[in-house]
């Protein structure tokens, strides 16, 4: 399998991938899709974080099955990359991330997805990574909420290390849904961030 994706990308570039370890934190909408979308393109190791079980409310945005419903979604979503692609080395960590133990939980990550639902959550991780490790790429999202245009999810450079993703302004507080097309957009530019970070291509 790893042969056909240097076929799809080129060797230079697969070895790249394989050789890249990735944290996901959060295994949510966002979490679950970025990292199924990584897998498949061949990311060497991904470090999955999450404390939750999968729950019925879950099914209609995020990576997981009926059957799977009680589980940890650590395990869950360990189960289900494992068939997608399983030449990725996969280390889950099923715990609440907070500020005193961010740093052990990604310290061998290079790039690190925030993928947070929780507004709080997501600003301690950020400010935590951006002020403890300056040196890895953050890779964060704000606003996939609601049924606005697929057009203003966008993707930003806020730093040289520091990209955000998303439409900057959706909120399911104020009566929006969560769509899986829209969420699994953001999911989406968030994973592809992190390939172009890896090849060397940044937003400017």
């Amino acid at each position: 399998m790893t042969k056909a994706l240097a076929q799809r990308h080129g060797e230079a570039l697969q070895q790249t991938f394989s050789q890249a370890a990735v944290a996901v934190c959060g295994l949510g909408g966002l979490g679950s899709n970025i990292a199924v979308s990584l897998a498949r393109a061949g990311i060497g190791r991904l470090i999955l974080i999450d404390f939750d079980r999968v729950d019925i409310t879950n099914l209609h945005r995020q990576q997981y099955k009926v059957s799977q419903i009680g589980r940890y979604k650590t395990d869950a979503l360990c189960e289900n990359l494992m068939e997608i692609a399983p030449y990725v080395e996969l280390e889950a960590h099923t715990e609440r991330m907070t500020e005193s133990n961010v740093t052990s939980l990604v310290q061998n990550a290079d790039i690190i997805c925030e993928a947070f639902d929780d507004a709080a959550a997501k600003s301690m991780l950020a400010n935590t990574v951006l002020e403890q490790l300056p040196e890895k790429y953050l890779v964060a999202a704000s606003g996939m909420a609601g049924l606005g245009s697929a057009n203003s999810i966008r993707t930003r450079r806020i730093t040289k290390r520091f990209y955000l993703c998303g439409d900057g302004v959706s909120d399911v507080r104020d009566g929006n849904g969560l769509f899986s097309s829209r969420v699994m957009l953001c999911a989406a530019h968030q994973a592809h961030t992190v390939l172009r970070i890896l090849a060397d291509e940044y937003e400017v």
